[in-house]
């Protein structure tokens, strides 16, 4: 049960995403953009400090489904913050990820685990970064996994499309015409995993535009899980605590 309640958590973080250059909008455009280039191709991704958000997500796992609520909290490169609720909002279990670390409570069982951010290679493969993870989170394209001479690019109607290979890892983003992400696709090669985020319904948020649902598909072996958020509340840039605190009682799961 530990290892299936790891692996719902690591897919609900996907949701939770050839040289290319980053900079900053002038003044007078959105500032809370930035724009990437891909040959004479824009991308657009968000530029933002914090991110809190809270969504619906209803999980379905090995043919049973679980409703439950996230409370997602981002200090942009630094920190993803996740509390888990259940019904009548008892918290169940809470997640802090940073680049170097990996540290989750089970509450419901009182376990504990802290692991290096590595441990996460266990579910996915050893290309996933922190940033990979965090830009997935934020509806973002992961600039670095762009950064490959395997990279090709097409464009469909307004749609632009991004496949390639980084680090053993094939990567593929279909773009809109606004150059935010609709679908982003991870299979690590190699191996019988794979990872598919399809984003929906985009809203301007503060000059963020941000969507309001995602849908994570994830396929490991004969483990598949889908996932269905609709979030609720997105705020940006507020200064953020990220509560996380072991109780003395906790059995800690090596």
């Amino acid at each position: 049960m530990w290892n299936r309640g790891i692996i719902i958590l690591f897919v609900l973080l996907f949701v939770t995403a050839c040289g290319t250059k980053r900079k900053t909008i002038p003044s007078g455009e959105d500032k809370n953009m930035s724009v990437g280039h891909v040959g004479t191709m824009e991308i657009n991704n968000l530029d933002f400090l914090s991110f809190s958000g809270r969504a619906k997500a209803q999980v379905e796992f090995d043919r049973q489904q679980q409703d439950v609520t996230l409370n997602f909290r981002i200090n942009r490169n630094k920190a993803i913050w996740i509390s888990v609720t259940a019904l009548l909002g008892i918290e169940v279990a809470r997640v802090l990820i940073t680049p170097d670390s990996v540290k989750i409570l089970n509450k419901l069982r009182g376990e504990y685990i802290n692991k290096p951010f590595d441990y996460i290679h266990r579910y996915t493969s050893a290309g996933v970064t922190f940033q990979i993870l965090q830009d997935l989170l934020m509806a973002n394209v992961s600039t670095s996994l762009l950064q490959t001479d395997q990279l090709t690019t097409a464009t469909s109607g307004e749609e632009l499309q991004l496949v390639g290979v980084k680090d053993q890892l094939s990567f593929q983003y279909s773009l809109n015409p606004n150059r935010r992400p609709k679908v982003f696709r991870l299979l690590p090669i190699g191996t019988d995993q794979s990872v598919e985020s399809y984003y929906g319904k985009y809203a301007d948020i503060g000059g963020y535009e941000f969507p309001q649902n995602q849908n994570i598909q994830l396929q490991a072996g004969n483990i598949k899980v889908n996932a269905i958020l609709e979030y609720t509340s997105v705020r940006f840039n507020d200064v953020l605590e990220l509560p996380f605190s072991v109780p003395a009682r906790y059995k800690v799961i090596e």
